[in-house]
């Protein structure tokens, strides 16, 4: 296991020091392609910890070891990330960036109206935005061979287009949702990272300054070195044939 961050030194004297709480700790991928580094959602668990000042420790698997009974001890769909400590296992990066701020007091309004708007972007995020986001990635590269991926792009595009306007139309021209950087921002940036570059994102100036100023972050900046320094793995057997065919499929489409 591997650190993010030193471990705090504490305080007093050898024979009076306080033992430090172990660890949180997290599972992420030792090695996945160029085009998903940076977006593992392992980096949203990384940035919550940053962002509250937590020290962790991190569980690499091999690409497969997801799927083995191991892993789905602790992950019935067999993903990352998941987290670990004090005898609870959390799954799901939403739980798990949820339980972070409400043990570690970070990201939360103390009010319960503002914790309360900012779950409710965390869900928005989830829920709302990061579906059809997700569907273009399947339909533009996961899926992209199908028969049936190319057809159902332009209605994709078209709820990805309507949410992000709906999005930008809440934000306007504040800097954070609810005045100050919460869990509903982290996870709402995290989500429109997915797409960045992309000319649905581009659209909206303000949401690009927005995925900016997250990134910007001394917290995100830690989170995303951690993560990219962690892929020292090497690809599972048959990825350098797969990958062929994907350029291929992309090639065809474009």
């Amino acid at each position: 296991m591997t650190d993010s961050r030193p471990e705090d030194s504490g305080s007093g004297n050898a024979a009076g020091q306080r033992h430090a709480p172990p660890r949180p700790t997290i599972t992420a991928f030792d090695w996945v392609p160029d085009f998903a580094r940076g977006q593992v959602r392992d980096l949203r668990a990384r940035w919550a910890l940053e962002e509250a000042g937590q020290a962790y420790a991190v569980r690499y698997l091999s690409q497969g070891d997801q799927k083995a009974p191991p892993h789905r001890g602790i992950q019935p769909f067999g993903q990352v990330p998941t987290l670990e400590e004090d005898g609870i296992t959390l799954f799901e990066s939403g739980a798990i960036v949820l339980h972070i701020a409400e043990t570690r007091g970070a990201m939360l309004p103390k009010d319960p109206g503002g914790r309360a708007r900012a779950i409710e972007w965390m869900f928005a995020a989830l829920n709302t935005v990061e579906p059809p986001i997700m569907d273009h990635a399947i339909a533009t590269l996961f899926e992209a061979d199908k028969p049936w991926s190319k057809p159902r792009l332009p209605a994709i595009c078209q709820r990805i287009d309507e949410r992000l306007g709906e999005v930008a139309a809440r934000l306007g021209e504040r800097e954070w949702f609810d005045g100050q950087f919460t869990t509903g921002d982290l996870l709402m940036i995290s989500v429109l990272r997915i797409l960045r570059g992309d000319p649905l994102l581009e659209k909206y100036p303000g949401l690009v300054a927005y995925v900016a100023r997250g990134e910007a972050r001394p917290a995100f900046q830690r989170a995303l070195a951690a993560q990219l320094e962690g892929f020292t793995g090497s690809p599972p057997p048959g990825f350098a044939e797969w990958e062929a065919k994907m350029k291929q499929n992309r090639g065809e489409g474009q």
